[in-house]
């Protein structure tokens, strides 16, 4: 999937740091692609059939900005090492293990690379910061975390879990509009657009918190900025449901960790009430899908 996106972004874009940074994202993907074929080759499994070069139209014109472009692969990169991470303890076998190891190393790599560019062109938006403690204290009241009326301070962890989300709800709100209009389906069209919505909401309510204690909200991307007007499809239907799919079961593993590292039960609570809400809402996605014949069945345990 990455493949196909990536070449289509490199149709448009102008900024010449940004194009050598998604000219390396393509390597990357083309390299864990053949590693993984080989693989599947050498222990005869059937791979997926997952994207061609029919599910791309390379030759549409631009849909998102140079900025987005840079975005993208940051939230990509976020996901890599989130997946890779959890996954190379589970390895023992010598083969994958050095895969993983690899994958991991590769995406560490591009992780700098887009930090440095994001800091020399001044897009790169920190988390709020807190004033360091200067001596250790205790927690003396239940209502630190049984706490209902949002007087008690946000910690360094709450604050940097819902910095991260809306960003995340920033960039999906970003692409959701783009593929929302490009969709040939209205039933796709009409999905991604609630996407959209849904989006911005959990936006609100996360930006309410830091709101709440003073503290700044990031605006990374704007959706009237970096998405053009464009109704031409760069990609198939297929493709887009099912990379909304992909930032839809990302968003529940962040709500997941968020619940988590949270020690507020006011914010606990809206997490929760959240995350319930997208997995709702990726049921929806996941019935487009099968109607479809797009969603590819995994390998599933024998019994």
């Amino acid at each position: 999937m990455s493949i196909c996106v990536f070449k289509y972004f490199l149709q448009h874009i102008e900024d010449a740091n940004i194009k050598t940074l998604v000219e390396h994202a393509l390597d990357v993907s083309q390299q864990h692609k053949e590693m993984i074929e080989k693989i599947f080759f050498e222990e005869k499994i059937s791979g997926p059939m997952g994207f061609s070069d029919e599910d791309v139209n390379v030759n549409a014109s631009r849909l998102f900005s140079d900025v987005f472009y840079l975005h993208y692969v940051k939230n990509m990169v976020r996901g890599g090492l989130v997946t890779h991470a959890n996954t190379l303890p589970q390895l023992f076998r010598e083969d994958i293990l050095s895969f993983g190891a690899k994958c991991l190393s590769s995406y560490i790599e591009l992780n700098q690379e887009t930090t440095e560019i994001l800091l020399k062109k001044g897009l790169a938006e920190r988390p709020p910061y807190i004033v360091y403690p200067k001596e250790t204290e205790f927690v003396q009241k239940q209502s630190f975390i049984l706490e209902i009326l949002g007087k008690r301070s946000l910690t360094a962890t709450e604050i940097t879990t819902l910095y991260a989300n809306i960003m995340t709800n920033l960039f999906g709100s970003c692409i959701a509009a783009g593929f929302a209009q490009t969709a040939k389906s209205k039933k796709v069209c009409d999905y991604i657009a609630r996407g959209k919505e849904l989006a911005q909401k959990h936006i609100k309510v996360f930006s309410d918190y830091l709101e709440h204690h003073s503290l700044p909200v990031p605006m990374l991307l704007a959706v009237n900025q970096d998405v053009t007007n464009l109704t031409e499809p760069p990609f198939s239907d297929k493709l887009m449901m099912y990379h909304f799919g992909l930032m839809i079961y990302a968003g529940i593993g962040n709500y997941g960790t968020a619940i988590s590292e949270c020690m507020r039960s006011d914010l606990a609570t809206d997490y929760s009430r959240l995350q319930i809400e997208i997995l709702k809402f990726s049921e929806d996605g996941l019935n487009i899908m099968i109607d479809n014949n797009w969603f590819e069945q995994p390998p599933l345990a024998k019994g």
